[in-house]
């Protein structure tokens, strides 16, 4: 069981392991007080990708896709996020200030298609 939460916002009792998917270490928060269990920086959309979107919402739908086809070259990353959703509800951390357009929202959609 997976859910998305932005990495600033305290842990919930229903988040059994709470993983940050981004490349680069979120502004202001101090890794003692983050409570991740998990980085897993090689998941995120690569550097130029990254760049490329800026978090322009003119760009998303091409954002999804793009990060998509490199989701395909991460198959082992995925299939390691999967088996820990088996048993626990994993919660995926983002810092975009965009709850519906960033790169936990695309990871997500991956996670659950077979």
């Amino acid at each position: 069981m997976f859910g998305i939460k932005r990495v600033y916002e305290k842990p919930g009792e229903d988040d059994d392991m709470r993983v940050l998917i981004d490349r680069l270490w979120p502004r202001g928060l101090k890794k003692e007080e983050a409570e991740i269990d998990y980085w897993i920086k090689e998941i995120a959309p690569s550097d130029s990708l990254r760049k490329w979107f800026a978090h322009r919402e003119e760009r998303w739908e091409e954002f999804k896709h793009r990060y998509k086809i490199e989701l395909k070259e991460k198959k082992a990353l995925l299939i390691q996020l999967r088996d820990l959703g088996r048993t626990k509800k994993v919660t995926l951390l983002y810092a975009a200030k965009d709850e519906e357009r960033n790169n936990a929202v695309v990871l997500l959609e991956a996670l659950k298609e077979k």
